[in-house]
């Protein structure tokens, strides 16, 4: 719950309808009742316990473990978690690749040069789901989708064709489509999650939080607008300030332009890129509405984009970029479901019935304006990859986890920002930062009379209030102080993180939220949190 506070008076005298403000922590221990409900004792804000009817559905036995092993999609491999050897995994390894993605791939550039029609046209997935994303055809929030990249296994079956990108959904070994080679078979590759980033220049800080959680990404650049537009260049800085090398740049829309207006736009580009982390960069001319090029977009994809080392033995770790009610108005209470989270798991295994621990988790200030957090902890129940069921989940791609949590937890993304892992391995929550910062030169992606001189980036002040991105949080810093190129940060609402972590800096020019520079978090002040009560 970003910046949202409880202030009472008394913790320990909380009456039961002023705790509906704090949402709970539904794990404890279950009582039967005589209907074969079950009752749960949970853990509120103030530590007292309070019997909350807890569904049916949220219990999981062997049997139902079980069960949920064999409900299998045709044509994909297995997941058994009495086999699972972490030491042996590799986001490669046939059982992860078939039902999970295992590479994060950012959609970033202007607003309307065609991110979202891009993953439609590889994933075959909407990404933009909003009513109000719908009706003014912008993304708002951040939009995913997975998407499998095959070719097909005969070295004859000529290039870019051999390639082809389906929906997660579909079987591992798919017959190939090309004219004369229909009777081969096709090979996975790669298994792909897009994080379709907003390129609205109000929302460039819901693109710094989808930034964090990026191995690669596809650069959009509308053929029939001069480059680069402001948030062509706002979100290269932003990409390069989180040391993203990987970069794919598509010159969308061609099919609305002449020949050599795209060719002299080409250049201009390569303009554009020199000096910058994607110089070198291929530039891939595409019409993501007629779907041309998108092959080849494929095969750039699996040359140029590699499979980032991943982490497969610690602790796992994961960001929330996105969390849910999934419980439809009405619903029944032995129907209710747990809060679902989804994000991006850093590093570790995540399994089905793990117990897990969310920090911050619910943060309220006391009679003396003093902030506590108690952490949330629950159990995993059902893990999802899109469609895809799994057992266990790896880093890479984005996963939605299902848990015990009271579900006004996770509503409307109230978990973002938040970090899940096991219970007692995650890091520190901090309430001030002492950060060493890199301030640009120039504003980026701001108009001015004279396009030549943009805006120069003033010094940090003493008691000016700046927006940071650590992970996928965004959160207000008052400047405490500041000395040379460092820097003390005083947080609005607290965040779990590590010492050096990466954070984006923001500053409020003309009522929007303009990067400014980065830093990294070199100390700070931690909170005491609780420990597990169980």
């Amino acid at each position: 719950m970003r910046g949202h506070f409880v202030k009472t008076n008394n913790l320990s005298t909380l009456t039961i309808p002023s705790l509906a403000k704090i949402p709970i922590s539904l794990h404890a221990a279950s009582e039967t009742l005589s209907d074969g409900c079950s009752k749960t004792k949970a853990i509120s804000a103030s530590g007292i316990f309070l019997s909350v009817p807890r569904s049916r559905n949220l219990v999981l036995s062997e049997t139902n473990l079980s069960r949920a092993a064999k409900m299998s999609r045709k044509g994909l491999m297995e997941q058994d978690l009495r086999k699972l050897d972490v030491t042996k995994l590799h986001p490669l390894s046939p059982e992860v690749i078939s039902r999970q993605a295992t590479i994060n791939i950012g959609t970033i550039g202007h607003v309307a040069h065609g991110k979202s029609t891009v993953v439609k046209a590889i994933s075959g997935v909407q990404t933009v789901r909003f009513k109000n994303e719908l009706e003014r055809n912008i993304t708002i929030k951040l939009g995913y989708a997975n998407a499998k990249i095959y070719k097909c296994e005969d070295d004859r079956c000529p290039r870019p064709m051999c390639y082809k990108a389906y929906g997660s959904g579909k079987e591992d070994s798919p017959m190939c489509d090309v004219p004369g080679f229909e009777n081969c078979k096709m090979k996975l590759l790669r298994h792909v999650s897009f994080v379709d980033c907003p390129g609205h220049d109000i929302l460039m800080a819901t693109m710094l939080n989808g930034a964090a959680i990026m191995d690669g990404a596809l650069l959009l650049i509308a053929a029939n607008e001069s480059c680069p537009q402001p948030q062509t260049s706002e979100h290269l800085a932003a990409v390069e300030i989180m040391r993203l090398q990987h970069i794919i740049i598509l010159q969308n829309k061609v099919d609305l332009v002449q020949e050599n207006v795209a060719i002299n736009q080409h250049e201009a580009i390569q303009k554009f890129i020199q000096g910058t982390v994607a110089d070198g960069a291929p530039v891939v001319p595409i019409s993501a509405q007629l779907k041309y090029n998108i092959d080849v977009v494929c095969e750039y994809i699996v040359k140029k984009i590699p499979i980032p080392e991943r982490n497969f033995i610690s602790p796992p770790n994961m960001i929330v970029i996105r969390s849910f009610d999934v419980n439809k108005p009405g619903s029944e209470v032995d129907e209710i479901k747990g809060g679902v989270a989804g994000g991006s798991i850093l590093k570790g295994v995540l399994k089905v019935n793990q117990y897990i621990e969310v920090r911050p988790g619910i943060v309220v200030k006391d009679e003396n304006d003093n902030i506590k957090c108690t952490p949330i902890y629950s159990r995993i129940v059902s893990l999802y990859a899109e469609q895809n069921e799994l057992q266990f989940a790896v880093p890479g791609g984005l996963i939605g986890v299902g848990t015990t949590m009271d579900p006004t937890l996770t509503r409307a993304d109230r978990l973002v920002g938040q970090v899940l892992g096991e219970v007692g391995s995650l890091p520190e929550v901090y309430v001030e930062l002492e950060v060493n910062f890199f301030l640009l030169r120039r504003l980026l992606g701001v108009r001015t009379k004279d396009t030549e001189r943009q805006g120069k980036v003033s010094k940090l002040a003493k008691g000016e209030i700046l927006m940071l991105n650590i992970g996928s949080m965004s959160t207000g810093a008052r400047v405490v102080a500041v000395k040379n190129v460092f820097a003390k940060l005083q947080l609005t609402s607290p965040v779990c993180t590590s010492k050096g972590e990466k954070i984006a800096l923001s500053r409020r020019i003309d009522r929007h939220w303009r990067l400014i520079g980065w830093g990294q978090i070199q100390a700070g002040i931690t909170l005491d949190v609780p420990p597990c009560p169980i």
